[in-house]
C-alpha cells in the first residue's frame, strides 16, 4: 500500500490563505503533519475550515504547541492525541500531536514536531517524541512517520538523532535516485526524487528564496520510501502561502 506524508509549517495563516490551500491541494497528501496552526482566536474553526477547504479533516485534537495532523478521505483514524513535551523554563510549550491511522489495511502513527530554536531543547524533545511515537504505535503495529519543523539542519544533532531512528525520507530518496542513475541501463521500482517546490536539495526556507533544508519527514524502516519531494503548485503561491516550503513522502508499507 503507497500512502503519502507531508509536513507544512502553515506560518499561523498569516499569509495567503488561497494560496495556502492550493499548494495543500496539490500536495495529494494522505496524512498532512502541520506546524504553526492557529493557537488562539477562533482556533478550531480555522483549523477546521482550512482542512475542509483542502479536502482534508482535522484528526488530532488541541491546540497545543501549534501542531496537528490532517487527514484525506481514503484515510482511516484509529486513535488521536496530543502530548505535551519537556517545559523548559523561559522557552515556548512544545507539544506533538499523534494520529494512528488506517489506508488500505496499512496501519501508521503519524506524529507532527516543532522543535525549538534552543539547542538543547530541540535534542530533548526529538527524543521525547520517538519514545511517545513508539508507545502510540505498538498496540496497533503501526509502522512510525514523523513529520515537522526542526529548526536546525540535517548535520547538527537533533536532525541527526532523528535520522539515526527513522529514515530521513528526502536522503534516501535522494540515494536511491543516485544509484538509479549510476546503473548502465534499465529503471529500478518506484519513481526518482522529487525536489520541493522545484527548487534544489530539496531546500525548505525561507519560502521565497529557499537556503536551508529545516522541514523532514521521518519514517520506520518497514515504510519503504519511493519519492520525497514538494507540492505540485505554482512557485508563486509556495512563495505567498507560507515562510516555509512544504515536504511530502510517497511510502510503500505493508498490509495486514
Amino acid at each position: 500500500m503507497t500512502v503519502r506524508i507531508g509536513t507544512y509549517n502553515l506560518h499561523g495563516l498569516r499569509d495567503s490563505l488561497p494560496a495556502l490551500t492550493r499548494v495543500i491541494a496539490g500536495l495529494r497528501a494522505d496524512v498532512l503533519c502541520v506546524q504553526e496552526a492557529p493557537r488562539f482566536g477562533r482556533w478550531r474553526a480555522r483549523r477546521l475550515a482550512l482542512a475542509a477547504a483542502a479536502g482534508m479533516r482535522l484528526a488530532t485534537p488541541g491546540r497545543l504547541g501549534g501542531v496537528a495532523v490532517l487527514t484525506g478521505p481514503r484515510v482511516r483514524v484509529l486513535e488521536a492525541r496530543s502530548h505535551a513535551l519537556r517545559v523548559f523554563l523561559g522557552l515556548e510549550l512544545r507539544g506533538l500531536a499523534i494520529a494512528v491511522v488506517e489506508a488500505g489495511g496499512a496501519r501508521l502513527a503519524v506524529g507532527s514536531l516543532h522543535l525549538d530554536l534552543h539547542d538543547p531543547a530541540r535534542v530533548h524533545h526529538a527524543a521525547e517524541a520517538v519514545a511517545l511515537m513508539e508507545r502510540a504505535a505498538a498496540p496497533y503495529g503501526a509502522a512510525i512517520v514523523l513529520g515537522g519543523d526542526v529548526n536546525e539542519r540535517p548535520h547538527q544533532p537533533a536532525w541527526r538523532y532523528l535520522a539515526g531512528r527513522l529514515s530521513d525520507c528526502y536522503e534516501t530518496a535522494a540515494a536511491s535516485r543516485l544509484a538509479y542513475e549510476e546503473l548502465p541501463g534499465g529503471r529500478p521500482e518506484g519513481r526518482p526524487v522529487e525536489r520541493p517546490g522545484g527548487r534544489p536539495e530539496g531546500l525548505t526556507f525561507p519560502a521565497a528564496r529557499p537556503s536551508a533544508r529545516i522541514d523532514g519527514v521521518f519514517a520506520a524502516p518497514e515504510a519503504r520510501v519511493v519519492s520525497c519531494g514538494g507540492a505540485d503548485a505554482a512557485a508563486a503561491d509556495l512563495a505567498a502561502a507560507s515562510d516555509h516550503l512544504p515536504v511530502v513522502a510517497e511510502l510503500r508499507l505493508p498490509v495486514g
